[in-house]
């Protein structure tokens, strides 16, 4: 007896170590010598931890990449860095107003998502949306001119930081984890029509507690449709951390009987490699999927957050130093001798010169006119000829 009661107070002995996603920007490695022709692939291996599935094998690990791929989306992370950089500026100068979230940081996620998947694919997301509206075609003026309440804007200086589209771009917003079911409506819009594209319904970890996002994951699993629920997971809601917030924060499991992938969302190879190989999931019949990238924002959840009240200036800056998604492609490309430092710092230049052409055209551009208080309420051709006003005789010709 004495010696079961010995036993029973000897903890039992985990037999295997659980190992935890990886956050480092620089840990892809070549296994394949650089072909003489920029436009042919070679093989590139990502770490061993960058992938987490749930109920589901999960990507490969062996990458293939072309050298003109590779310093696309170096220059095209540095342009939606200094993009958003302007936009701080902007504000900060008081030329934009109201609410204005940035994405500074977590640039790996936007153009990697981008480069894994095709045009024809369908994406909606919440406020932090500026890179998506360039990338799924409008432009860094369009943006910035939007976001200063300009004619030249994307909604032409009426929408504002969190109401930008595209025709396969349904915006960001406002209302947290509303984009979800919307989302998972366009997913189903695309079943029903035939369409074999997939829909990446995009979110943060601070909506991930909020019910329609479950309701949503109920329904596309119900009628297994081509929807992608994408986490963000930058480690803060606002500024609540994601353990004070969420009893589980592996948010690739929480789909239930979805299956689910965490990522490594600060190397943009394994972005690339998870977007295209979720959206080769949900077009092939299997259902909706629950994918989430790993990432970090290095300003506050918006300009008027100054981001150091919940965590350290330590914490904020050894994310910068060790982790950071541009650093880590640079890193990767001088060591595979794909691009030299000189030809990377000319990439630099050319997207600092790209912004600053667009924010001075931005300025440029004029305020909208009281005209256009009574345009663009309805979608472009389907609006009536007449419009009422505030009062029932009060009418606006157009």
């Amino acid at each position: 007896m004495l010696n079961l009661v010995r036993a029973a107070r000897i903890p039992r002995r985990v037999p295997y170590a659980v190992r935890s996603i990886q956050t480092s920007a620089d840990t892809t490695q070549k296994v394949q010598d650089l072909p003489s022709d920029k436009s042919t692939p070679f093989s590139v291996k990502l770490h061993e931890d960058s992938f987490k599935a749930y109920k589901c094998d999960g990507p490969e690990l062996d990458v293939q990449v072309t050298r003109d791929e590779l310093i696309n989306m170096y220059k095209t992370m540095q342009v939606m860095r200094r993009m958003e950089m302007a936009a701080d500026a902007l504000y900060k100068a008081k030329l934009i107003r109201g609410f204005c979230h940035l994405a500074i940081g977590q640039e790996a996620v936007s153009v990697g998502m981008e480069a894994g998947i095709t045009p024809e694919d369908l994406v909606i997301t919440a406020y932090r949306c500026h890179p998506f509206a360039v990338l799924r075609g409008g432009t860094v003026k369009g943006v910035l001119a939007e976001l200063l309440g300009r004619e030249a804007g994307m909604s032409n200086g009426k929408g504002g930081s969190m109401h930008i589209f595209t025709p396969t771009f349904f915006g960001g917003n406002g209302i947290v984890g509303a984009q979800v079911p919307l989302g998972a409506g366009l997913a189903f819009a695309q079943k029903y029509n035939g369409a074999k594209n997939a829909t990446f319904a995009m979110y943060g970890d601070g909506a991930s507690n909020q019910g329609q996002v479950f309701e949503a994951y109920n329904m596309a699993k119900l009628w297994d449709l081509p929807c992608v629920f994408v986490c963000e997971n930058n480690k803060y809601g606002m500024g609540t951390s994601a353990e004070r917030s969420s009893s589980n924060t592996e948010y690739f499991t929480r789909g239930d009987k979805i299956p689910g992938l965490q990522v490594n969302g600060m190397d943009i190879m394994a972005v690339k490699q998870a977007a295209k190989w979720s959206r080769d999931w949900v077009t092939s019949g299997k259902g909706p999927l629950v994918l989430e990238f790993v990432t970090y924002r290095y300003g506050g959840h918006s300009m008027s957050d100054p981001g150091t009240t919940y965590r350290t200036r330590e914490e904020v800056q050894r994310m910068r130093s060790t982790q950071d998604p541009i650093r880590g492609l640079q890193h990767n490309l001088e060591e595979w001798g794909v691009a030299t430092e000189q030809e990377l710092k000319a990439l630099d230049k050319e997207a600092k010169s790209e912004v600053d052409q667009a924010v001075e055209e931005a300025k440029a551009s004029s305020e909208p006119a009281i005209k256009d208080l009574w345009t663009d309420i309805y979608y472009k051709g389907t609006e009536p000829s007449w419009m009422r006003g505030r009062e029932r005789e009060e009418v606006h010709h157009f």
